[in-house]
């Protein structure tokens, strides 16, 4: 799989799954704006991960807000496993914190077979954070402060995403991926 395909993959499910279902009310602006920085990771292990975690962060960091204010950092050659992808996204807390970067930016986590803590992996509600490859959301703080003052309703959102996602169903969560691979299919 190329570059393009797995970034147009993502993209794809972003319009799809996150701006589709309304996963988060955050994301739409940034992306019709195109402030979403893509970065395909070719790391095949922890450590190599780590060092395009980093070099994803420098650009971030370094990238007028106003034209890349978020950052995919899509991994899908290293941490397949959920187990070992959680235990490195503990290890990315971690890595801000020693940065000083706790209070500047924040990672969410997303992965194909996602699992909230106290579900079954069969549980619908845990697609909201399943995506088409392993993948690292870098967000300033200060935008994501900035979104939630806009969004009075913004603590109902995570119990309206898992309502979303019961009321979707099984069988429409298994349509969406399918019309998410198809609108990502490459030109033959």
């Amino acid at each position: 799989m190329t570059d393009d395909h797995i970034t147009a993959l993502t993209r794809a499910w972003l319009e799809e799954a996150v701006i589709g279902l309304n996963l988060c009310p955050f994301a739409e602006p940034v992306y019709r704006n195109g402030q979403i920085a893509y970065y395909v990771s070719h790391a095949k292990d922890a450590p190599a991960l780590m060092d395009d975690l980093s070099e994803a962060i420098d650009s971030l960091m370094n990238a007028d807000p106003e034209e890349i204010d978020t950052a995919l950092l899509i991994h899908p050659y290293v941490l397949q496993d959920f187990e070992q992808y959680n235990e490195f996204v503990g290890w990315t807390t971690d890595f801000l914190e020693e940065s000083g970067l706790e209070a500047v930016l924040q990672i969410a986590s997303f992965h194909p077979d996602y699992r909230f803590a106290g579900t079954s992996p069969e549980d619908i509600t845990n697609c909201t954070n399943r995506s088409p490859f392993p993948m690292l959301h870098l967000l300033r703080e200060a935008s994501v402060d900035a979104a939630l003052t806009e969004l009075p309703e913004a603590a109902q959102l995570v119990e309206k995403n898992l309502d979303t996602l019961r009321d979707l169903g099984v069988d429409g969560w298994d349509t969406l991926t399918q019309r998410i691979h198809a609108l990502a299919k490459p030109a033959q």
